[in-house]
């Protein structure tokens, strides 16, 4: 008789050697993802950060995941805010990608570079991102280290198009656009 096409799930017990944190992060370097500045104003003041944990969930209603790191400055503030900018950078965006994750730079300090829109009811848009969109925190999940952020989509602004903007093997990297044939 054939094999069942369907399997149960394993569960943590059935693991017998669970990978170090240090080997996980190392195979996830291998693993391509677009880049974002995740920015948020509000009560509990500003916050920014570069992000590559950024993923469509669904279109109806437009929501986003977000996943930040539960001990960051950031987390705090934007959980509070209860509202984020999910800035979708290009290759252009380097240079901002790399400040916004320094951790030795003030919130203010990040903010000094870039030209940035402050909507009276949203928060900082970055004027020449591939995309920027306003969104609602609408539910928050703990996992393990980070929090995950599920966002639902309120507006969505648009800049200049170019070339996209990744992150792989623990660097940036160019995204050239399609030629159009």
């Amino acid at each position: 008789m054939a094999e069942p096409l369907v399997k149960t799930a394993m569960s943590i017990a059935d693991i017998q050697d669970v990978p170090s944190p240090e080997a996980f992060r190392q195979a996830m370097a291998n693993l391509g993802a677009g880049v974002a500045i995740i920015t948020s104003d509000g009560p509990a003041g500003l916050a920014g950060c570069t992000v590559s944990a950024v993923t469509s969930v669904s279109d109806q209603p437009p929501t986003l995941l977000v996943c930040l790191n539960r001990t960051s400055r950031n987390n705090r503030v934007m959980r509070e805010n209860g509202s984020l900018c999910v800035n979708l950078l290009g290759h252009r965006n380097q240079p901002l990608a790399a400040r916004f994750a320094d951790g030795s730079l003030t919130v203010e300090r990040r903010f000094e570079e870039g030209s940035w829109n402050y909507p009276a009811d949203g928060s900082p848009a970055l004027d020449n991102a591939l995309a920027s969109l306003q969104c609602a925190v609408t539910d928050m999940s703990e996992v393990g280290s980070h929090t995950v952020f599920f966002l639902t989509v309120h507006s969505i602004g648009f800049g200049e198009p170019g070339e996209g903007l990744a992150y792989f093997q623990r660097r940036f990297h160019g995204l050239p656009l399609a030629n159009a044939s």
